[in-house]
């Protein structure tokens, strides 16, 4: 047998299961007991099952993208895929992920076990749902052909900065996405943002629909809720080096439990999530021979791509070097992807 390849797992976050995702539980989740566990905690909390929103027989924004749900099926997505990949094959080195896919991240390293890395992601989402607090927006910096544009960057977040300064406007980073600004504030700063960012293919500056505003000083009443609900015993030691929203490893066997903590239900819930440091450290730091972008959805994987373009990963400064690579000898694996998945997942 050939030498095992590398990878980083990067675990998706909200927004990722949609119309296209429908059933995907029922198609890929290999652990049937597992997941009658996450259901059963939901029917605990009054809430519907995830193999009932996953079997319905359409989608619905309104019930699918509602944070109480989301959040489960993206977790429980997310899980399954990762239990699925051929060990014999892969070797994960690494695992990050983007906003609330941290929680799944943290399940996924085994900081905390399955059932308690659901109860997580669970828990926030639904605490986010219930209170709501303002809202998101996504608006890209790069161009078609993902060049560095710092300076474009520098530009948009002094647009934001003067915006924020308003009186009762609240506007701030996010989420760093690769060559996306995800910014969050109540809705005059969003709509401030609208009115003058100048629009980008007919689309941008795009709504998030059902999303608050993650990653701000907004949410502390939500992070407060959450670490009165959720105790610093469910978390342990990664088993897997984790690399947080800040570029931060949380290695094993040198991690504190309570700091691991302290840290996804305070600075990840009130701070901007740096997602592009994060995939730029596990780059840099592990070197890995691939990214594997667990599903649900397929969206993440551009996000990816253009982190690794702007830390100059492997000589890459644009698409084109990006897709050429891809070519000749993959660096991305999208397990959304049929295809893709194959490549990495036990047959």
């Amino acid at each position: 047998m050939s030498a095992r390849k590398t990878a980083v797992l990067v675990c998706p976050g909200r927004g990722t299961y949609n119309k296209d995702e429908l059933g995907y539980l029922a198609r890929h989740f290999p652990d049937s007991t597992l997941l009658a566990a996450f259901n059963a905690q939901r029917a605990a909390m009054g809430q519907e099952a995830l193999s009932e929103l996953d079997g319905a027989e359409r989608f619905s924004l309104a019930r699918h993208t509602r944070g109480d749900n989301a959040s489960g099926l993206i977790f429980a997505a997310t899980f399954g895929d990762a239990m699925a990949i051929d060990r014999d094959r892969i070797e994960i080195v690494a695992i990050t992920g983007n906003s609330m896919g941290w929680y799944s991240a943290l399940a996924c390293a085994g900081a905390v076990t399955p059932e308690d890395g659901f109860a997580i992601a669970n828990t926030m989402g639904t605490l986010m749902q219930e209170a709501l607090i303002g809202g998101q927006l996504v608006y890209p910096f790069v161009g078609a052909e993902w060049q560095v544009a710092a300076q474009r960057k520098a530009a948009l977040l002094d647009l934001v900065a003067t915006i924020n300064a308003r009186a009762e406007h609240d506007l701030m980073l996010s989420i760093d996405l690769g060559g996306m600004l995800v910014l969050a504030g109540n809705e005059a700063g969003l709509s401030a943002f609208d009115q003058l960012a100048e629009p980008v293919d007919g689309r941008f500056p795009m709504r998030l629909g059902n999303h608050a505003a993650f990653h701000t000083p907004l949410q502390a009443p939500v992070a407060h809720q959450g670490r009165t609900m959720l105790p610093s015993e469910l978390f342990g030691q990664p088993q897997v080096p984790l690399i947080d929203g800040r570029g931060s490893i949380w290695w094993p066997h040198a991690t504190e439990p309570a700091k691991l903590w302290n840290y996804t239900l305070g600075h990840q819930v009130t701070t901007n999530y740096d997602f592009t440091r994060a995939v730029t450290v596990a780059a840099r730091e592990f070197a890995p021979d691939l990214f594997i972008v667990t599903g649900p959805g397929t969206t993440l994987g551009s996000a990816v791509a253009q982190s690794l373009i702007l830390a100059g990963w492997r000589g890459m400064a644009g698409k084109a070097d990006f897709k050429a690579r891809q070519a000749s000898e993959p660096l991305l694996v999208s397990m959304g992807m049929p295809d893709q998945r194959r490549s990495v997942a036990r047959r």
